[in-house]
């Protein structure tokens, strides 16, 4: 089982996310439309970049860290299930997780 400090560090991180990503979206596009024009201000550029910057570090998106649901722990994480390899392994024994049986050879 993961600290609940890093279960609820995560969740933080989600909320954060969740409440910037429109914000960020918006001023990358017009970060876009700057560069791709034929006059590009180089001015407008370095204070959209600078408003980006001022959002907090853990409002991007790559900095959520996938977990298990049932345990919290982040590494071993099969996409599929949501759960970590020990996890599966146990639900798939019991027969919980449909369609996954042991490979044997």
């Amino acid at each position: 089982m993961a600290k609940k400090s890093m279960i609820q560090r995560e969740i933080k991180r989600k909320r954060l996310v969740n409440r910037f990503i429109k914000k960020r979206l918006v001023i990358k596009q017009k970060l876009k439309k700057v560069i791709s024009s034929s006059d590009i201000s180089y001015e407008e550029t370095i204070k959209l970049q600078e408003k980006l910057q001022s959002f907090p570090r853990n409002s991007l998106p790559i900095r959520i860290k996938n977990r298990c649901w049932k345990t919290g722990r982040s590494r071993g994480y099969y996409r599929d299930f949501g759960l970590s390899r020990h996890v599966v392994r146990e639900m798939a024994h019991e027969g919980i997780l449909p369609g996954v049986i042991k490979a044997s050879w």
